[in-house]
Order: structure tokens, then sequence, then C-alpha cells
């Protein structure tokens, strides 16, 4: 999918966010503030990208091309090399604040630590290829830059451009939502509805503006409960993540949503996740628990009714509304 074109959509350049301090798993991942905006590919990036299509085919014993893309990561090893990195470890929510500066986030400096996605970085590129594959469903990997990331909701060639405000937080939660057994049907459910004829939106973009969103109820303290009743802060961001994703997925699908509406739908789901964490988080294990369940063989006196997308929804009152 190529950029939106501008407009009242609220969703294209993701505001920054504060720049985090010096230590905990999520200050290397967040990106700082002066990121080059440029969406074009620089000379550098295209011999990059040169390089990387000679090392995806190599010959092989019958004369032909075989694809040689690096191999799937999982979140726990992505994980792994960033804390293996030297950075802190802790999962205490209070650590990670203190460290940030919070509640006092305005007047913390910029951080020095880079966030930025890296083609030097091996689990960098597998991380994006991870992503590639479990949306497309392809085995094959496909090059650093091109035109297949507009296709995954990126707003031009080059994924790297898009991640100013979360940094390669951006990347991590995509990889977690396609790749735990939770959530990857919802993921791709979710990106099924991103290429709709009418109901399209650029799916990562969307991301990583609800990535920016959890980061900052985060970093205004709206999460502390929850992350210490679970003594973990990855786990919780990750599952906001996920739970923020599907209200505003089954907002998109109630209301029939379009990109023009994508700004407003933003607003109530960043209020919704400062203001109602819990009951988000709620709505996950509801949504979760559901999908598990064995589903029952229809009686053969049932009846099944087709629905288009933008059917009319019938509203259910009390705790039986969806959202």
């Amino acid at each position: 999918m190529g950029s939106v074109p501008g407009g009242d959509t609220g969703f294209l350049s993701p505001p920054q966010i504060p720049a985090l301090g010096q230590d905990g798993v999520l200050q290397a991942l967040v990106l700082g503030e002066g990121q080059c905006s440029d969406l074009g590919i620089s000379e550098e990036q295209l011999r990059a990208q040169e390089e990387w299509e000679a090392l995806e085919e190599i010959q092989s014993g019958l004369g032909g091309t075989s694809p040689v893309p690096p191999p799937p990561i999982s979140f726990a090893e992505a994980l792994q090399h960033f804390q293996s990195s030297g950075l802190s470890q802790s999962r205490i929510p209070g650590v990670f604040l203190a460290t940030w500066g919070v509640p006092s986030p305005r007047g913390v400096p910029p951080s020095p630590l880079p966030g930025a996605l890296d083609d030097s970085e091996w689990v960098h590129m597998r991380i994006l290829q991870t992503i590639y594959r479990q949306l497309t469903r392809s085995h094959r990997g496909c090059p650093r830059y091109g035109a297949h990331w507009e296709e995954l909701g990126f707003q031009g060639v080059d994924p790297g451009t898009d991640l100013r405000g979360t940094g390669m937080l951006g990347l991590m939660q995509i990889l977690f939502f396609v790749l735990d057994s939770r959530t990857l049907s919802l993921a791709r459910e979710i990106f099924q509805l991103s290429q709709h004829e009418t109901q399209n939106f650029p799916f990562c973009i969307m991301s990583v503006n609800i990535t920016r969103i959890v980061i900052q109820a985060l970093r205004e303290e709206r999460l502390s409960r929850e992350c210490n009743r679970r003594q973990q802060v990855i786990g919780v961001l990750n599952d906001l993540y996920a739970a923020a994703f599907l209200r505003l997925f089954r907002l998109w699908k109630r209301q029939c949503g379009t990109v023009a509406d994508a700004g407003s739908f933003l607003k109530e789901l960043e209020l919704s996740t400062k203001k109602k964490p819990r009951q988000l988080l709620r709505s996950l294990e509801a949504y979760v628990s559901h999908s598990l369940r064995p589903s029952s063989p229809p009686s053969s006196s049932s009846q099944i009714h087709f629905t288009g997308i933008c059917d009319p929804v019938v509203e259910l009152e009390g705790d039986s509304r969806l959202i």
C-alpha cells in the first residue's frame, strides 16, 4: 500500500514522544529526536539494496536461483538480543520510570542511544523478514527496500523512516503481534481488513501509532498498577498494544471506517488506553478465551446468515457490548 495523501487523517506522521533515558530495554528501542524523515532512497541505501538482493539469490545445483532470506526470529530471541547489549533487564516499572525521568518527562534531555533500524544489525533484518513472512504468509524473503513494504502499510520503501516516534519498539510490537499464538489470527484479520477496497488503511503505520499511544500511557504512569501486579513491563505493553489494536479493529468494522476516520478513531483509542487500560486488557482476555475455545458444529436446524462488512450492526447493551 502506498502512502496516503495528506489530510486530516491524524496518523501519517506520528508525533514525537519525549525521548527516554539511558537505561532499560525500551530505551534502546525508542528513537530519539532528529531522525531524518526523507522517504526517498539515498545512494547508500541503493548500494545496500543491491548487496541485499545479491545475497538473496544463489545458484542452485539445478542451475536456477534459490532465495536465501534471513532465518525467522522469535520475539524472545529478539528481546534477548536487546537485553544482552548491556541494557537493564529490570521488570519493575518504577525502575524504568525513574531512569526516564518520569513524572517530569518534559525535562528529560534527548537520549543519545540510537534506536533506529540498522542494516548492519542482523537481528534487525531478521525481525523485518519475519514480519513480512508472517503477514504475507510467504516462505520467501524480500529485499530490504522496495514497494512490498508499502503493501504492508509503511509509507515508503524503507520501514525505518516510519519509526521516528517509536524506534525498534515499533517493529518489536508488530513482531509480537504476528508471532504470539493468541494474537496471530487477529493480526492477520486486521491486516486483511487493511487491504479492503473501501475500508483500507496502512496497517504498519496504524501499528506504530498504537505503540506510540501505549508508550505515552506508560510514561504517564497509567500502567503502573498493572505492571506492579504482573511484575513486568514488556508483557503489559504488548498485551495493551494488542488490546488497543483489537478495539480499533472493532471500531473500524462497526462504523465502516475509512482513512478519513483514522484521526478521530486514534484520539478515541488514546483516551480509552490511558483512562481504561484494564478494561481493554479484559476485552483482549475475553477475545483470546473465545477464539481458543473449540467451536461446536452447527445444528441441522441452524441457519447461516451472510452479511457484508458494512451491514448494519445491532447494538448490544450493557456488558454484552464489544466495545
